[in-house]
């Protein structure tokens, strides 16, 4: 795709009230580290009590994966999780505006060695990462250091798609922005032995997924980590990131390739795949992105898990 330019139609007055949001966001995030935590935190409390539809998806989400915990204890998880999603809208405008050398002082990055080997190797990596709260912010760090190519999806609203865009691609200058759909492209950039941030552990329906185990429950589990693996020629290397409790900053971590990827069948990867997703979500519940509706998709003749929506 090519790079987003400013167009005068975004200057009609039907955009003004955008503007003026992303101006007072701008202002906001000149503010002391410490100090955005706090306001996120705040925000994130503003949330859990006015978006009642996604604070009943994630409540039900917690309720489903973690049967064995007590009521209190989802409450809690429920209510750190909201307020991580606050300090989410902040890091993203972090993300976006902050001076590279501010954000830079932010990172602790672990692995880079492999990707950097890859590189050198001239193989093709899918980056295989997780919908934390913190993704935003995790794929502006990870790109001061090493070109990342990503999964893009255009905005409906274009100025707010073209700021995106723009924020996102300054730590990259070199990146490419991939169509979501668009195989071929994908395909030609892992051959082409480059690095792309790929998240596998949404619902995207039974067309490209298979059902397989997540928390012990029957997930749509899509299919296309395997084949673009296998066709782009690619390592899968595991992708993490947490926001540290002490206010540091942000521990990303490069993990090791998966040996023996792809496997056997595509059931098998996508277990595998599901078995290391619940045990980086199982470290760090509170960061977890919890309001999408993971198991949305049933098996024919199994009940729907999730109420309708208002």
């Amino acid at each position: 795709m090519e790079r987003p330019r400013f167009r005068r139609a975004f200057l009609h007055p039907r955009f003004w009230l955008l503007w003026l949001g992303l101006g007072l966001l701008w202002l906001i995030i000149q503010l002391p580290y410490r100090v955005l935590l706090a306001l996120g935190r705040l925000l994130g409390m503003v949330m859990l009590r006015m978006a009642s539809d996604r604070r009943a998806i994630a409540a039900r989400n917690l309720e489903l994966c973690f049967p064995q915990w007590t009521v209190k204890e989802r409450e809690r998880v429920l209510k750190e999780n909201f307020a991580s999603s606050g300090i989410a809208l902040l890091e993203m405008a972090m993300s976006w505006w902050w001076p590279p050398a501010r954000l830079r002082r932010l990172a602790h990055i672990e692995g880079l060695e492999h990707l950097q080997q890859a590189q050198k190797d001239g193989n093709g990596v899918i980056l295989m990462a997780l919908h934390f709260t913190t993704l935003e912010i995790g794929a502006a760090l990870l790109g001061q250091r090493h070109t990342i190519d990503g999964m893009y999806r255009e905005h409906g609203n274009p100025v707010f798609d073209y700021i995106q865009r723009r924020g996102r691609e300054r730590h990259n200058r070199d990146a490419t922005a991939i169509e979501r759909e668009d195989v071929r492209a994908m395909l030609k950039v892992l051959r082409a032995g480059r690095a792309i941030w790929y998240a596998p552990d949404q619902d995207y329906g039974a067309k490209q997924s298979l059902f397989v185990p997540l928390f012990g429950i029957p997930a749509a589990t899509v299919t296309a980590t395997t084949k673009f693996a296998r066709l782009g020629r690619a390592l899968v290397m595991p992708f993490t990131q947490e926001r540290l409790a002490d206010g540091s900053g942000y521990r990303l971590v490069i993990h090791p390739p998966l040996d023996g990827f792809p496997g056997e069948s595509e059931e098998a990867d996508c277990l595998r795949i599901n078995q290391w997703i619940e045990r980086q979500v199982s470290q760090l519940p509170e960061q977890y992105l919890w309001a999408h509706r993971r198991f949305k998709t049933r098996p024919v003749g199994e009940p729907k898990l999730y109420a309708k929506r208002r």
